[in-house]
């Protein structure tokens, strides 16, 4: 694969979600060989701070580490750089300022995918804290013209729950399958036909309670992204 791009991911935001992104860059590569797929440099940096915190509570300031990592992988020469941290790209612009390297952004991949798969459909946004109140993805819908709607106070404290209680915690389903689940029934009740797992956390938190409401995973958009960035193809159903 001469001339082909390589990817960079700035990690450990957390790291199971560092994991899933490259499994799926690896598992939506079009490929027949292992050298059919992207050389992929990672920096689980597990270092940083809570972007969450950071943003809503005055904690500690993630980009100095976030800085380090990324220097780690311009070393290693990464083509672009992906974050498997959806609250992380508030600081994107910061962290652009730094480097010549591309950052491809989840949440633009995400929110073109709600436009193209579910066109005229309202999306529901399931996210963090601190990306709901930065607007993060409220500000990437629009722009895509797509009609969302944000969890109420209660089910945003019970998506912190399943993201930082139940998988970063490392619990099962069992733990927070039920809360999951509850969130989404009560936003589907209120006008939301599908939902944005805009966490990284959360497309986990999804397949392991059995959600069957239609879904867009940020994550495996960002790594269609990647893929396409570097020159390779993305594996499709036909394949």
């Amino acid at each position: 694969m001469n001339g082909k791009k390589t990817i960079g991911i700035l990690g450990g935001m957390g790291p199971l979600a560092t994991a899933d992104l490259f499994e799926k860059i690896t598992l939506l590569t079009k490929a027949e060989t292992d050298r059919d797929h992207i050389r992929v440099y990672i920096d689980s940096n597990t270092n940083i701070p809570d972007r969450t915190a950071a943003i809503l509570n005055g904690g500690a300031d993630p980009v100095p580490e976030m800085a380090d990592a990324l220097k780690h992988l311009e070393q290693c020469g990464a083509d672009c750089v992906i974050m498997p941290c959806n609250t992380a790209h508030y600081f994107l612009p910061r962290l652009q300022a730094m480097t010549k390297l591309p950052f491809l952004s989840i949440l633009t991949a995400a929110a073109e995918a709600c436009a193209r798969q579910f066109p005229g459909r309202t999306v529901g946004i399931l996210a963090t804290r601190g990306t709901l109140a930065a607007g993060l993805y409220q500000q990437a819908l629009a722009v895509q013209g797509v009609e969302y709607l944000v969890p109420d106070e209660a089910e945003q404290d019970a998506l912190m729950r399943v993201i930082y209680d139940g998988v970063k915690a490392g619990r099962g389903p069992e733990v927070y399958g039920p809360v999951f689940r509850a969130v989404t029934e009560g936003m589907a009740a209120r006008g939301a036909e599908v939902f944005l797992l805009g966490c990284t956390e959360l497309p986990m938190a999804a397949a392991g309670a059995g959600l069957t409401a239609p879904t867009v995973d940020p994550t495996a958009e960002l790594a269609k992204a990647a893929i396409r960035f570097c020159g390779f193809s993305v594996r499709t159903d036909k394949d």
